[in-house]
């Protein structure tokens, strides 16, 4: 998906999906594409450059991949994170099924 297409000012965007991630409840995560599913512009690429250049002051470690995978190169602290909020887990993933969280 191309940016162009959205007309939205690019800190709008960066706000908007950091707004969403503040309101992921400790132990839910949501997927990136979740978040751009529910701002209906966007897509997982581009959540996932906002958060890695914006996500340090939110609870960034809610935010995983569709399969359940962690923030890559931040796993350890990530998995350490969602374990002591307790994030339903499978192993080093998180249980998507049943940990991912929509807001109303």
């Amino acid at each position: 998906m191309r940016w162009a297409a959205y007309a939205v000012p690019a800190m709008e965007y960066v706000e908007s999906v950091l707004t969403v991630v503040e309101r992921i409840p400790p132990g839910r995560v949501m997927t990136y594409g979740a978040i751009a599913e529910y701002l209906g512009r966007g897509g997982p690429r581009q959540v996932g450059t906002v958060m890695a250049r914006y996500g340090g002051g939110v609870p960034w470690h809610r935010v995983v991949a569709a399969n359940g995978r962690v923030v890559p190169g931040h796993e350890e602290e990530a998995l350490q994170r969602l374990r002591s909020e307790g994030t339903p887990l499978r192993g080093d993933r998180v249980d998507v099924h049943l940990a991912e969280w929509w807001p109303d």
